[in-house]
């Protein structure tokens, strides 16, 4: 019965490849071409054994895909489905946000151009509930610029299309871990306290209300307090994107974070190393 079982998730798989590449050849061509390659490189016995593991270790994860273009999500709601995860559909944005208000799911994919209400919308609506759900924005504009406008919604990852569907899994897979539990505890430098698990921050004692990018640079800062951390190392671990020595977005968001947390607490703890980048230092405690 196991080799029936795994035989009929193999014949699934090879039915998904066929059907990505009659998506492919409508407008999506790279989906097909590297799924393709990589099931060649594997043989069957081997390949059959990795998927019954998969299917049997993993849990069922609930993900929740808007998406206009209803070729594009019928593939990827048939693909994720294969792959064992528990998809809901909207077409429109006023209808994703109701599905995203109204239940518990553990991935919210996500079209920027949605009718109704954009998907840029959608997310910043989202975790104005505040909704930590991990958000995977795609979009067919891949810039810096689109890619900035949709982290400073909020979002977590983002996928230009046309995209590999083998991609696709693998944002979703490194989202999915990046959202599992985890031991959480405050991050502190002097009477400076963030706390992970609410993204609260609070000043000696005084909350303060930061946007989800100085947040995330707060976060990071701390978790590497006393470390000089360069420009490139901020934008690419805030920002996901590769370092643009014409942009000033870290030193922005530095002077906007250095409003809200230093300007008016002493002592200051936001340093600028000339030359270097910047360093969240903590002052050595009064002997």
């Amino acid at each position: 019965m196991k080799r029936i079982a795994v035989e009929r998730t193999w014949l699934r798989e090879s039915e998904r490849i066929k059907t990505a590449q009659r998506w492919s050849d409508r407008s999506v061509g790279k989906c097909h071409n590297t799924a393709g390659h990589e099931l060649r490189s594997i043989d069957a016995g081997s390949y059959s054994l990795w998927v019954a593991q998969e299917v049997r270790t993993r849990e069922v994860m609930r993900i929740l895909l808007v998406e206009d273009d209803l070729d594009l999500a019928q593939f990827i709601r048939k693909g994720l489905k294969e792959e064992q995860y528990a998809v809901d559909f909207a077409a429109d944005g006023e209808e994703g946000l109701a599905l995203a208000l109204a239940n518990p799911y553990d991935l919210l994919i996500l079209d920027i151009m949605l009718p109704k209400l954009d998907g840029l919308t959608l997310c910043r609506r989202v975790r104005a509930r505040g909704n930590a759900t991990p958000v995977l924005l795609l979009t067919a504009r891949n810039t810096v610029e689109a890619k900035i406008s949709g982290f400073d919604t909020g979002a977590d990852q983002f996928l230009p299309k046309p995209f590999a569907f083998a991609e696709l899994l693998a944002r979703i897979r490194a989202l999915l871990r990046r959202g599992a539990p985890q031991q959480l505890v405050h991050l502190k430098a002097a009477d400076l306290k963030l706390d992970p698990a609410s993204h609260r921050v609070w000043r000696a004692e005084q909350e303060i209300s930061l946007t989800n990018k100085e947040y995330a640079l707060l976060e990071f800062l701390l978790r590497n307090k006393n470390r000089v951390l360069t420009r490139t190392a901020i934008i690419e671990h805030v920002w996901d994107i590769s370092y643009d020595p014409m942009t000033n977005i870290v030193d922005a968001h530095i002077r906007a974070l250095r409003a809200k947390i230093d300007r008016d607490f002493s002592p200051q703890l936001i340093a600028t190393v000339r030359g270097a980048g910047y360093m969240l230092e903590e002052p050595e405690p009064a002997a």
